[in-house]
């Protein structure tokens, strides 16, 4: 019964998908049209707008990045100066005057931007650290589709302080890899004009086709200004499309004769470390070394290769409230797997429903730590990623050392996925973990999907079938299980619809994947719409409506949640939500939550909740939310919020949070589950920074202290200084204690 349901669910999908698939959407080169003049107001669907063309200049004189555009070549280089805001005015002409210039040589790709202001003492800068999120400062950014197939891309984000937040987008923006880090080098400059912006991209960072003598590449140009609450493209997008959104970009011509480099570096490491504690009773020194390669097999094809593979600079991990009888998802931090992560995901992702923190069937946080996330040592591996022809390909290969009662273990995983058609994305994927130490056992996964696009892209249709099955230490087989989803939804500038239906076995159970919940048919429907209002202060009014359906495999309840919410977007960015759900759970063994026990039995509840977050442009932003009613046979109060400061400027930033949560259950005593944590980061500058955090876990009674100093003395070249401790409150001792000192070089070739 159980196979054949999840083969009638992939037939279903499969049968909507062939229905689907005469419909097609017009070639990047189609939708090229006559440009647009600086002063027009566009009406209709922005995306249905010519797509502008620009021409980069080949460079006449050497060019120093200092942030001024001072050099006589830039006087040469085409003027790209017709912006078309997203928001507030979609349509209207950018309000601020924006210039952007490109120009190259054989060794590297040139921008320069003016951002004028006409108030620049209100620009909003933000922190000074690569790969933060710019979204709450004045911001520049341009994505370049190399290979013109309106798919894959590079993006690069600029704040007013000269931090860059790079990352490589595929399947037209559903992909996103924010961890992938070029050694573009960028310059900025505040003035009493507005900023400027000089970049400076290698070659060697960008992935093309080398054989071409002409480039023609697509191109985003965007803009934010922040203290307006305004967005801006160069190519006109509708609202919900992003610079990840290559499918929408302009055209970049006039790169002649550039050949990439030959990408290859090295970055060796040494670590020298000292530990000791409750857990580590013997206190120990270590030193060690080990290297990461990287090496470019063809123009979008990496080999990575680790040795000795260290993370002892990543953040600890933030505690979370767990009020469900479920595991709770803790997402990988390490940058080894996080680069090219999104090639690898296969299961609930996105929206619509469920995401990866329900179902995925490979996480990389299996390789190199316990169950427990203590950290378990890795030998090294490789990696092959990236794309060939119409294929996104990688493959993984992880092992990790024993240690104690922990077996050593082998992880390999493949992954495919490719276009059949236009709007056609299928691909399959494979993962095996295996014991290489000790008793021998494995566990194999598998699984194909595919993803139907359509009618704009505003059509989206998800599917997935996968299986699992293995051998358990003792020689005992472990009989094949199934999973499988299928998911249809429609979002366009103001309709939010989706509906999905999937199913997952008892028994179903990736080794090396995770899965909230087994053993269940899970249908969810929702209905949302997002019209833009000028109604004074408000912007957007986002009403929506969801309901959630798990019953088990047999047929009985487990789960309903029917709710509505109203998010209200406000002109100076702050925003306010309000949510009410009614739920019922069936619960079939007693368990705990911060102390107290819930009862087995069937429980009936509501519960509602309100929030609001103050526009986070400012230099002072707050989030609050309040919320509570029933909870299983008992009541719930929840009352959180995070305060955020930025002190002179961009140097300094203070975080507070706090997630308290009240529950009192009949004949029990009221207990508090609360997580409180305090960071505070100082910027020395864009290569020297400094950052504090405290976090307290009052269920655990475990305060974590991490202190970290990390001075960047070359292109994605560090030294970090870090301590991490972990003390129990309670028995008032240091379980952990880890004082390392970490250095880093990156050699490229």
């Amino acid at each position: 019964m159980t196979n054949l349901s999840a083969l009638k669910c992939a037939a279903l999908s499969l049968a909507l998908i062939a229905a689907g698939a005469p419909l097609t959407v017009l070639p990047l080169a189609a939708q090229q049209g006559v440009p647009i003049a600086s002063d027009t107001m566009l009406t209709g669907s922005l995306n249905d707008a010519p797509r502008p063309h620009a021409q980069a200049v080949r460079a006449t004189g050497r060019i120093q990045v200092d942030g001024l555009l001072d050099e006589a070549t830039w006087d040469e280089a085409f003027v790209i100066d017709r912006f078309v805001q997203l928001r507030p005015s979609p349509g209207a002409p950018v309000s601020e005057r924006t210039e952007v210039r490109i120009l190259y040589d054989d060794e590297n790709l040139y921008v320069g931007a003016e951002l004028y202001d006409s108030n620049p003492s209100g620009i909003v800068r933000s922190p000074l650290q690569r790969d933060n999120s710019t979204a709450q400062g004045a911001t520049f950014a341009i994505s370049l589709d190399t290979f013109l197939d309106g798919r894959n891309g590079a993006v690069f984000f600029f704040n007013a302080g000269g931090v860059i937040r790079d990352a490589q987008t595929a399947e037209d923006g559903r992909v996103r890899n924010v961890a992938w880090n070029s050694a573009a080098n960028v310059k900025t400059r505040v003035h009493d004009r507005g900023w400027t912006v000089e970049l400076l991209i290698p070659w060697t960072s960008l992935r093309f086709d080398g054989s071409r003598e002409e480039q023609i590449w697509g191109m985003h140009l965007f803009r934010r200004i922040r203290r307006k609450n305004e967005e801006a493209m160069w190519a006109p997008v509708d609202r919900g499309w992003t610079t990840y959104n290559v499918s929408r970009a302009g055209t970049l011509g006039g790169l002649d004769g550039i050949r990439p480099g030959r990408n290859l570096s090295v970055k060796p490491y040494v670590v020298s470390s000292r530990s000791a504690g409750f857990l580590r009773p013997d206190t120990e020194s270590d030193f060690e070394g080990g290297a990461d390669i990287k090496y470019g097999i063809t123009s979008g094809v990496t080999l990575d290769l680790s040795l000795n593979t260290d993370f002892s600079q990543v953040e600890a991990d933030r505690p979370q409230v767990n009020l469900t009888r479920f595991s709770l998802f803790f997402p990988e931090q390490r940058e080894f797997f996080l680069e090219n992560q999104s090639l690898f995901q296969f299961g609930d992702r996105g929206s619509s429903g469920a995401s990866e923190r329900d179902f995925t069937l490979f996480h990389s946080r299996r390789i190199g730590l316990s169950p427990a996330r203590a950290p378990l040592p890795i030998l090294g591996g490789g990696r092959i990623s990236g794309t060939a022809g119409p294929l996104r390909v990688g493959l993984l290969n992880m092992q990790s050392r024993s240690e104690g009662d922990v077996a050593a273990e082998n992880f390999a995983v493949a992954r495919v996925r490719g276009e059949l058609h236009p709007n056609l994305t299928v691909g399959a994927m494979v993962v095996n973990r295996t014991t290489t130490t000790g008793a021998n056992a494995d566990n194999r996964s598998y699984g194909v999907d595919a993803d139907f696009t359509a009618l704009n892209d505003y059509l989206l249709v998800r599917s997935y079938l996968a299986s699992t099955e293995g051998t358990e230490s003792d020689g005992t087989s472990v009989e094949r299980s199934f999973a499988s989803r299928l998911s249809v939804s429609w979002e366009d500038p103001l309709w939010d619809i989706s509906a999905m239906y999937r199913k997952i076995d008892e028994d179903f159970s990736p080794g090396a994947g995770f899965v909230r919940r087994r053993g269940i048919w899970h249908a969810y429907t929702k209905v949302g719409i997002r019209p833009q209002v000028f109604w004074g202060v408000v912007e957007e009014l986002s009403p929506s409506f969801e309901t959630h359906h798990f019953t088990a495999l047999g047929g009985d309840l487990e789960t309903r949640e029917m709710g509505g919410g109203l998010r209200v977007g406000l002109r100076d960015g702050s925003n306010a939500s309000f949510n009410f759900t009614d739920r019922f759970e069936r619960v079939h063994e007693a368990f705990s939550v911060g102390g107290a026990t819930v009862p087995a039995g069937e429980h009936n509840f509501r519960e509602g909740s309100v929030s609001y977050g103050s526009s986070g442009g400012r230099a002072f932003s707050l989030r609050m939310n309040v919320g509570g009613g029933g909870f299983y046979n008992g009541n719930r109060l929840t009352i959180g919020g995070s305060a955020l400061a930025r002190l002179g400027g961009d140097r300094a930033v203070i975080d507070i949070s706090a997630d308290n949560n009240r529950i009192d259950l009949p004949g029990q005593q009221a207990v508090n589950a609360a997580v409180y944590t305090a960071s505070a980061k100082y910027f020395f500058s864009t290569s020297l920074l400094t950052t504090a955090l405290v976090q307290f876990d009052e269920a655990a009674q475990e305060l974590v202290t991490d202190l970290r100093l990390n001075w960047v003395h070359a292109p994605l070249s560090d030294v970090y200084l870090v301590l991490t401790e972990r003390r129990d409150t309670e028995a008032r001792h240091v379980l952990e204690r880890l004082l390392t000192l970490k250095v880093t070089r990156l050699f490229q070739f």
